[in-house]
């Protein structure tokens, strides 16, 4: 593998307004207090063996990317048949399925969370909010649809499906950007006169 052109997809990657924000979520230290009270939930709630069994070690893969893409994938599709006229139950069936799945997806996302470095949590935090407001945008939408309010809960299913893309996107990068990286790039800039 080339890694000079890895590099170079990096520094450039490094260089867009989407990655600079994301990495700066690490760096949100007014997070701290809210951090370390949800850490000491997070590692409170599971013995070992139940912790190591979520965190996905019995399938020597983590648990948290394959659950999510339940609740997204239910969620895109009911975004979908909203679209089309008589896909109401379906739309409405998938939402709730989707709302469902959430709390195993949430789970393991946790003791995935409770794993990682101190300012990576401050992002995982912000990973978690996201998902916690689409969440509630969805439950939202499945109530006004069950009141016949269908417009309604068309847009909110869609505002969810939007606050779900931002929770996935600081996901992906909790995922793939290694803690401190960003600063790694910003000081071998540093040192060599380019601009960050």
């Amino acid at each position: 593998m080339d890694t000079t052109a890895a590099a170079t997809a990096d520094d450039v990657l490094d260089d867009q307004p989407v990655r600079r924000a994301l990495d700066a979520l690490d760096g949100l230290t007014w997070l701290d207090p809210f951090v370390t009270l949800v850490r000491r939930g997070a590692t409170a709630t599971a013995l070992d063996p139940v912790r190591n069994a979520l965190r996905g070690e019995w399938l020597g893969h983590r648990l948290h990317p394959a659950l999510v893409q339940i609740p997204i994938g239910c969620w895109s599709s009911a975004a979908v048949l909203d679209l089309f006229p008589g896909e109401r139950r379906a739309s409405s069936g998938l939402i709730a399925l989707g709302l469902l799945s959430v709390p195993p997806a949430a789970l393991t996302g946790w003791i995935d969370w409770a794993d990682l470095p101190p300012e990576r949590q401050r992002a995982g935090l912000v990973h978690s909010a996201a998902n916690l407001t689409a969440s509630a945008l969805y439950t939202a939408s499945l109530c006004a649809r069950l009141r016949g309010r269908w417009a309604r809960g068309r847009v909110l299913g869609w505002s969810g499906l939007a606050v779900a893309g931002v929770g996935g996107l600081i996901g992906g990068h909790l995922a793939h950007r290694e803690p401190g990286e960003a600063d790694e790039t910003a000081q071998a800039d540093a040192g060599s006169g380019t601009a960050v």
